[in-house]
């Protein structure tokens, strides 16, 4: 199963990769572990990828998706893979298209911005032990302190509400249109399967939905 996962920061892409790897038995591919993993290997790519970073430049889409090429030969993959924070924007898709990587599913998770902003604003850290609290879905016993330690708990910057509708105006400007381009696809090839689920249900409802959609 060849499965490229679409949807919004905090969008609970993480939690769902995590299932469908299990399920199908196949690796999560995320660029940023291919471009370290390439760097410590000292592939040419490898060394090619070493010289953009060192030198402050972005990676290539025609490197990253020769990485991905590289990759999904491995042996790990024979089951397939899914493929996580890549494509990123259009180009991206048409490249990796180009490079001849069949693709079975497009699983978009489909949540409100409003939803995402409560969900990653509310989120409260205990850095010291790396806990996670949320203060409508999982609060902790007392109000801002860990409930092991009763140490001070703090919101992440990343999880600052305008940070996160930050993210969410680059995800709109750049990844959506990739909703459109891969229902096109599907639309016009019946071996890819283009899936949209609602990511505001309880997670295990969304799973049951996903596999029983990949079926």
């Amino acid at each position: 199963m060849k499965i490229i996962l679409l949807g919004a920061p905090g969008a609970g892409k993480g939690t769902q990769a995590q299932f469908l790897t299990k399920a199908f038995d196949i690796p999560q591919i995320s660029t940023a572990d291919m471009l370290s993993a390439a760097i410590k290997a000292g592939t040419d790519l490898g060394t090619l990828v070493k010289s953009f970073m060192d030198s402050g430049k972005l990676v290539t889409d025609e490197i990253i998706i020769g990485l991905v090429k590289e990759r999904i030969t491995q042996d790990d993959c024979k089951n397939g893979f899914l493929l996580d924070g890549f494509p990123r924007t259009v180009p991206q898709a048409d490249a990796l298209k180009e490079a001849g990587v069949a693709i079975d599913a497009v699983i978009e998770i489909d949540v409100p911005d409003s939803v995402i902003v409560e969900r990653m604003s509310g989120r409260r850290a205990h850095l010291a032990s790396g806990r996670t609290y949320h203060i409508v879905y999982n609060p902790p016993k007392v109000e801002g302190k860990d409930d092991e330690t009763g140490e001070d708990l703090v919101q992440r910057d990343d999880d600052k509400a305008e940070v996160v509708l930050d993210r969410l105006r680059v995800y709109h400007e750049q990844t959506a249109p990739l909703v459109d381009y891969y229902k096109g696809v599907s639309a016009n090839d019946s071996s890819v399967k283009y899936i949209t689920i609602n990511g505001t249900q309880p997670i295990d409802t969304v799973e049951k939905e996903i596999l029983s959609q990949l079926k």
